[in-house]
């Protein structure tokens, strides 16, 4: 686009856009979703192909033939659309931008948890089991706080941060790829019996995509925070994490609450053990969610701000 004007409008317009509408709308449940769309694809082959011989060489074929065709897709459809009109491109790009980001949504999901285990710890535990995949029902009422913070800063990067830092590096089709593979980690990602083989590479896809992003968001996370003496903090618990990636952003919001995460928990009825993350095993309380909104808001919108002010840079060069 040689019209720096036109250039801005058809990037960095329908990044805020898609943007703003996450910000107000989240997830409607009355609207279909992508993502969903996405996770009925998974099952329908892993239902076929998890089965019988070689199921690590057809869960590979499976999660690449996916993430292939996502990139291809998207593509092919924003280049079409951008044939016909600017509007349809823009239109079109602003709600793929909304599909990939899942901010507002889990937020509202955390604040609603700490209500209701304030209420009664069977309804805090109900209300977890939405966002979590940790087994709920015999959680300490300490232990669903816990819980609830730890997804929170974790989707501040799955949901949010590595959406935008994949669109940064390839546009809109690496966004839906990474919303690919993330769907694809968190359908079949497991390492339980059914899925250690046959979503092994998915998750190892997964945590390759999430490697710069994970870092990135605690990153964020320190800055927003004026923080940056948590730097040693950071750096000696989030390694400790099983995974690779998770315990840097969750590492950064224990250190900034000064607050404990991780220990023992039950996935699918098995005990898992996480390495402690922080040493001060205190109640966690109303403020404490409310600071930690506030972080993952404060993140978010420098890192919106830092891919408009990039875009727009580009586009004026």
């Amino acid at each position: 686009m040689d019209n720096p004007l036109t250039a801005i409008i058809a990037t960095t317009l329908p990044l805020l856009i898609g943007w703003a509408a996450d910000k107000i709308l989240g997830d409607p449940p009355q609207l279909p979703h992508l993502v969903v769309a996405f996770g009925k694809t998974i099952a329908w082959g892993e239902h076929r192909l998890n089965k019988g011989a070689n199921r690590t060489h057809k869960g590979t074929a499976w999660a690449v033939a996916l993430i292939l065709l996502t990139c291809a897709a998207t593509a092919i459809l924003l280049h079409a659309a951008a044939q016909l009109s600017i509007l349809l491109h823009i239109t079109l790009s602003a709600i793929l931008i909304f599909y990939s980001l899942a901010g507002t949504t889990l937020i509202r999901e955390v604040r609603q948890t700490f209500r209701e285990v304030d209420r009664s710890i069977d309804q805090g535990r109900q209300q977890l089991a939405r966002i979590v995949g940790r087994d709920t029902a015999r959680l300490t009422a300490r232990e669903v706080r816990t819980a609830a913070l730890e997804t929170l800063a974790e989707n501040l990067s799955d949901g949010v941060i590595a959406p935008l830092f994949w669109y940064l590096i390839g546009g809109i089709p690496a966004m839906l790829t990474y919303k690919m593979i993330n769907t694809l980690d968190s359908m079949i990602g497991y390492k339980n019996e059914r899925y250690l083989q046959f979503g092994r590479t998915a998750a190892r896809i997964d945590d390759i995509a999430n490697y710069i992003p994970a870092r990135l968001t605690a990153a964020l996370m320190l800055l927003v925070s004026r923080q940056w003496r948590l730097i040693t903090f950071l750096r000696k618990y989030a390694r400790q994490h099983t995974s690779p990636n998770a315990g840097w952003p969750e590492a950064a919001l224990a250190g900034i609450l000064n607050c404990r995460f991780g220990g023992p928990h039950n996935y699918f009825g098995k005990p898992l053990y996480k390495p402690y993350i922080g040493h001060n095993e205190r109640k966690l309380t109303i403020s404490d969610m409310q600071k930690a909104i506030q972080i993952n808001r404060r993140a978010e919108l420098t890192m919106i701000t830092i891919l408009a002010a990039i875009q727009i840079l580009v586009a004026c060069l």
